[in-house]
């Protein structure tokens, strides 16, 4: 961890552990990203669709009220059916959370366990309550190291923090599949647009002013519908269920080592642990 002092005379040898205690106790605040990967993506993507529309001739040709009504409108309210107002009700930060997210790094978070480790090994449990202000940095790290203070027992930190987990997952679950079930309806709503203009141009064949009109709701509709779906709203929930995945990582790494470190587990077989969760690009060498 880069803020963690390591000159010789900033650190405390143990050596009936075998193990070099911090000087200080540091803990990285989780970091607000923005994800510029999708932002530009998504620029990009639709840049290209309106270069096309450009220089292919009237773009404003592409441009229709009753289609985008149809599209957009209808994806929204077929999604809302799907779910209950409170569910929706999140819809706004699922959108922001596939776009700004608070990023842990996952091995500053290895470290940061296996400072805490070193610390309980030595001093105990209880040393931990004079690292109140710092643990307050990350919410869900002071969750559970709390229960270490509080001298819960190993097996009842393990279900606590596994039913948080999984609290957390129905939680994700539930805004990507907001963004699933919009990306599904929207090229369907863009069909039924289609059927619309269609069943309106065969009932007007004999006025030839309105065929061109309806023509162009049968046409527009399965193209936003197609942009909608394609675009925007599958890439955004893809985003999401990779944000996802990345913190219950973050939050199983912290349950497991908080279980292994109340256990009394040495901090090197606890190192030896972590490494098995983190990627292999991000596996860490503490004790080298």
């Amino acid at each position: 961890m880069a803020d963690r002092l390591t000159s010789s005379s900033a650190q405390k040898k143990n050596d009936t552990l075998g193990i070099t205690l911090p000087s200080q106790l540091k803990i990285a605040q989780p970091e607000i990203r923005t994800d510029f990967a999708t932002i530009i993506g998504l620029f990009v993507a639709m840049s290209l669709i309106a270069a096309a529309l450009v220089f292919g001739g009237n773009a404003m040709a592409f441009f229709n009220i009753p289609a985008l009504l149809i599209v957009v409108g209808g994806t929204m309210a077929v999604t809302g059916i799907s779910y209950s107002a409170q569910e929706l009700s999140k819809a706004y930060h699922v959108i922001n959370n596939s776009l700004f997210h608070r990023h842990t790094d996952a091995a500053t978070m290895a470290r940061e366990l296996l400072d805490l480790a070193c610390l309980v090994r030595a001093k105990g449990p209880l040393s931990l309550a004079d690292a109140r202000h710092e643990l307050r940095k990350n919410p869900a790290l002071n969750h559970a190291v709390q229960f270490l203070v509080d001298d819960y027992p190993p097996r009842e930190i393990q279900t606590i923090l596994h039913q948080d987990i999984s609290q957390l997952l129905d939680r994700h679950k539930i805004g990507i599949g907001i963004l699933r079930r919009a990306a599904d309806v929207a090229p369907a709503m863009g069909l039924i647009g289609t059927l619309v203009g269609l069943v309106q141009m065969l009932t007007r064949l004999s006025d030839p002013s309105s065929i061109g009109p309806a023509m162009a709701i049968a046409l527009l509709t399965t193209f936003y519908g197609a942009v909608l779906g394609t675009v925007v709203l599958s890439p955004m929930a893809a985003k999401l269920e990779r944000n996802s995945s990345y913190e219950l990582m973050i939050r199983d790494m912290i349950m497991k080592a908080v279980v292994l470190i109340s256990t009394k587990e040495h901090p090197r077989k606890i190192e030896t642990f972590l490494n098995t969760l983190l990627p292999p690009g991000e596996r860490i060498r503490y004790f080298d």
